[in-house]
C-alpha cells in the first residue's frame, strides 16, 4: 500500500496540473524533467526522425535536410517571423524537406532495382491533388528534375496546372479522374509539346472518347487502364477497392476496353496498368497482395497484344503519424525501403515467369512526399480549468448532501477511490435534483459542485498512480482536463482531424525541458462544438483523449504546433466562421542559417467576405449610413462614431485570426 505522504504528494501534483500555477512539489519535480522525457512523451523520435528533434534549450528543432545537417529552433524562428509582422497562426513550409523526401523515395527504388537486378526504371509522379499550392508545386518539379519526376492530375484544373508546370524531359504526366472530350483532347495534344501524357481509362465510356479524339486530331495517344483489384486495402480507405470501388475497370471491362482499342487499331496505345488500393496503407501485407494481383493482370495484358511499358502502383505509401511503426491506421509497419523492395521483387518475378520485359515502375506517392514539409504553429490564447479549489469544510448546519460530499472527499484513499467516485457522483446528481425542486439554494449547489470536483481531483491523482484504471474511471482524465483555447480553425488548418479523426503529432515547440503538468484538450476559434481536438497520439501507439501541456501563464507566449500536415489539409480547409488561409512562410536553409524564400499572406477579412459575395466598400457605406442616422438621433456621439468606423475599416484589412498583441 502506498504511503499517505506519497498519496498527498500525488494530490498536490494533480492540483498544480489542474490550475495555472504550479505547486512547490511540481516545480521541484520539473527540475528533474529532461528533454529525453519530452522526446518519449511526444514520440518525436518516432514520427519526426530525421527532421524534428528537441535541443538542450527545450525547443523543437527542424533539420530540413535530414541527416545532411543544418537545423534551427522553431521557437526562435517564430519569434523572428513575428518581428516581421507575421502573426500566428503560421504555416511553415520547408522546401528542403520536400527535396529530401523526393530524393529518399528515388534512392529507395534505385537501391531495390540494384538489389534485385531489375532491368527497368522507376519514374515517380506527384499527385497534384495532395497539395496544389504554386510555390510547393514549382519546388517539387524543380527538385524532381534529376529523377525525371512527373505529375499526376486528377481533374481538368489539375491537368492545366500540370501542363504549365511540368517541363522535365522524359517525366510522365499521368491523367486520372473523370474526363470529358476537352480533357482528353488537351492531354493528347500535350504530346506535341514533347510531354508524355498517359490517359488512364477510369470509366469504360472514356475508351470511345479517346478513340474519337485520336482520329479527330491525328495524334496517337498513350493510354492506360485502371484496374479494380479484388485485393482489399487496409485502414480508413480500405473500402476504396473492389468491384464497387468509385474508379477503375473490372477485369471483364478491361477486356472490353482491349477489344475496343484493338478494333480501332489503337491497341499499341495501351501501355500502362494502374491501380490504387487506398491512401495511407498501414500494413505491408496489403501492398504485397495488391502488387502480386496487379502484376498478373499486367502480364496478361501484354499477352493479349497490348504494348505494355508501365505499371503504376498508385498511392498508399503511408506516413507514421504516431511513431509506433505498427499497422495502426495512423502508422505503418514498414519503411520506404520495404515498400520499394516488395514492388520491385513482385513485378520482376511475374515478368520473369512469363519471359516478358519488365515495366517502368510508377508510383503516385503524395502523402509520403508532402506531409513532413509543413508545420502549423499557433498560440494558446487562454485556458479553462474545472472549478476545483480548496476543500470547503461542511458545518453541522449544512445541508445533508453537502455534508455527505465533504465526508466522501475526506475519506478517499487507495483502497476506496473507485467506490468514492460513484458516491461523489451520486451525491452531486442528488444536489442538482434538489436544486431543481427548490430544496437547495444556488450557493449550496455551487458548494456541492466544488466538493464534487475536489473529490474527482483526489481520485484522479490516485488513479494515475495505478497500473490498471477501472473502466468506470477511464473518462475521468478527460472530464478533469483543462481546455486550452488556441488561435486556429480546425476546419481550415486540420480538417481531417475533424472529418475523419486523423491523428497528427501535436506538441509544444518550447519549454520541453520542463515537465508538462497539465492535461488538456484544444478548442479552436470557431463557435462550433466540433471545433476541437481531443484525440492525440499515445505512448503505446494508441489514442489518448488529453494532451500533456505546460501551465499557461497569462501574458507569456505559449506555442504549439501540428506536424506532418502538409498533405491535403491546406487545400481541403473550409471557411467555417470565415476564418481564412493562414500566413504561410517558405524557409530555405543556407550555409549560414536560413532565408525566407516566400511569404504568402493569409486572408484578410475583406478577402474572405468577398468569397461569400460581400463587397467591403458596400459594407463600409452601410455602417456609415447607420452611424450617421444614429448621430442625427443622438444615440451615438461623434467621437464614438469615428471610433466605430475606424475599427470597422481597420478590421476589414486585417488577418481573420486573433492578435496576441
Amino acid at each position: 500500500m502506498r504511503a499517505e505522504g506519497e498519496i498527498a504528494g500525488a494530490i498536490d501534483k494533480a492540483r498544480g496540473a489542474s490550475g495555472n500555477g504550479e505547486t512547490a512539489l511540481a516545480r521541484a519535480k520539473a527540475t528533474h524533467w529532461t528533454i529525453e522525457d519530452s522526446e518519449e512523451l511526444y514520440r518525436i523520435n518516432g514520427w519526426g526522425d530525421p527532421y524534428f528533434s528537441i535541443n538542450a534549450a527545450g525547443h523543437v528543432t527542424v533539420s530540413p535536410r535530414g541527416d545532411r545537417g543544418g537545423s534551427l529552433s522553431l521557437y526562435e524562428l517564430v519569434d523572428a517571423l513575428k518581428q516581421r509582422n507575421l502573426n500566428l497562426p503560421l504555416l511553415l513550409r520547408f522546401p528542403d524537406i520536400l527535396e529530401d523526401r523526393i530524393e529518399r523515395l528515388n534512392a529507395c527504388f534505385a537501391k531495390a532495382i540494384a538489389r534485385y537486378n531489375y532491368p527497368g526504371y522507376y519514374r515517380g509522379v506527384y499527385p497534384v491533388k495532395c497539395n496544389q499550392h504554386r510555390h510547393l508545386l514549382e519546388d517539387l518539379v524543380r527538385f524532381g528534375q534529376p529523377h525525371q519526376f512527373g505529375l499526376e492530375a486528377g481533374s481538368k484544373p489539375e491537368l492545366l496546372i500540370a501542363l504549365a508546370s511540368l517541363n522535365t524531359p522524359n517525366a510522365l504526366l499521368i491523367c486520372n479522374g473523370y474526363k470529358d472530350r476537352e480533357y482528353i483532347e488537351t492531354a493528347i495534344l500535350a504530346r506535341r509539346l514533347g510531354k508524355i501524357p498517359i490517359i488512364v481509362i477510369e470509366q469504360l465510356e472514356e475508351v470511345q472518347l479517346v478513340i474519337e479524339a485520336s482520329r479527330k486530331l491525328g495524334v496517337e495517344p498513350i493510354v492506360g487502364v485502371r484496374a479494380k483489384l479484388s485485393t482489399k486495402g487496409v485502414g480508413r480507405w480500405g473500402g476504396s477497392t473492389g468491384d464497387r470501388a468509385k474508379f477503375g475497370l473490372t477485369v471483364p471491362e478491361i477486356l472490353q476496353a482491349v477489344d475496343e482499342l484493338r478494333e480501332a487499331e489503337l491497341l499499341s496505345s495501351l501501355q500502362l496498368l494502374h491501380f490504387h488500393i487506398g491512401s495511407q496503407i498501414s500494413a505491408i501485407g496489403a501492398i504485397k497482395d495488391a502488387i502480386r494481383e496487379a502484376s498478373q493482370i499486367y502480364v496478361e495484358l501484354a499477352k493479349l497484344g497490348a504494348n505494355m511499358n508501365y505499371l503504376d502502383v498508385g498511392g498508399g505509401l503511408g506516413v507514421d503519424y504516431d511513431g509506433s511503426k505498427t499497422n495502426f491506421y495512423a502508422s505503418k509497419n514498414y519503411n520506404m525501403q520495404n515498400y520499394a523492395n516488395d514492388i520491385v521483387a513482385e513485378v520482376k518475378e511475374a515478368c520473369t515467369e512469363r519471359n516478358l520485359p519488365v515495366p517502368t515502375l510508377v508510383s503516385e506517392s503524395g502523402r509520403a512526399i508532402a506531409s513532413h514539409q509543413a508545420v502549423l504553429v499557433f498560440d494558446v490564447l487562454s485556458c479553462s480549468d474545472v472549478p476545483t479549489g480548496a476543500e470547503e469544510p461542511a458545518s453541522e448546519g449544512e445541508h445533508l448532501i453537502i455534508r455527505n460530499l465533504w465526508e466522501t472527499c475526506q475519506s478517499i484513499s487507495v483502497e476506496n477511490y473507485q467506490e468514492a467516485f460513484h458516491d461523489a457522483t451520486q451525491f452531486k446528481d442528488e444536489a442538482i435534483s434538489l436544486f431543481n425542486f427548490g430544496y437547495v439554494s444556488l450557493t449550496q449547489r455551487a458548494k456541492a459542485e466544488r466538493l464534487y470536483w475536489a473529490c474527482c481531483e483526489k481520485i484522479l491523482a490516485i488513479a494515475r498512480q495505478q497500473e490498471y484504471v477501472p473502466d468506470d474511471l477511464e473518462d475521468l482524465e478527460k472530464i478533469m482536463a483543462s481546455i486550452y483555447y488556441v488561435n486556429l480553425s480546425v476546419f481550415q488548418s486540420a480538417p481531417d482531424s475533424w472529418a475523419i479523426d486523423q491523428l497528427f503529432p501535436i506538441m509544444p515547440i518550447h519549454r520541453l525541458n520542463e515537465e508538462p503538468t497539465c492535461r488538456a484538450t484544444l478548442a479552436d476559434l470557431t463557435c462550433d462544438s466540433d471545433g476541437k481536438i481531443d484525440q492525440f497520439i499515445d505512448l503505446r501507439g494508441e489514442i489518448k483523449s488529453v494532451l500533456e501541456l505546460h501551465p499557461f501563464k497569462q501574458g507569456e507566449p505559449y506555442y504549439l504546433a501540428i506536424f506532418l500536415s502538409g498533405a491535403y489539409q491546406e487545400i481541403m480547409g473550409s471557411l467555417h466562421n470565415l476564418f481564412g488561409d493562414t500566413n504561410a512562410v517558405h524557409i530555405k536553409m543556407t550555409p549560414t542559417g536560413y532565408q525566407i524564400e516566400h511569404v504568402v499572406k493569409g486572408d484578410t477579412m475583406t478577402e474572405v467576405l468577398s468569397y461569400v459575395q460581400y463587397d467591403a466598400e458596400d459594407l463600409i457605406e452601410s455602417v456609415r449610413k447607420q452611424s450617421e442616422q444614429a448621430l442625427q438621433e443622438k444615440r451615438i456621439t461623434l467621437q464614438e462614431s469615428r471610433r466605430l468606423m475606424q475599427n470597422y475599416e481597420q478590421s476589414l484589412r486585417r488577418y481573420t485570426y486573433l492578435s496576441s498583441t
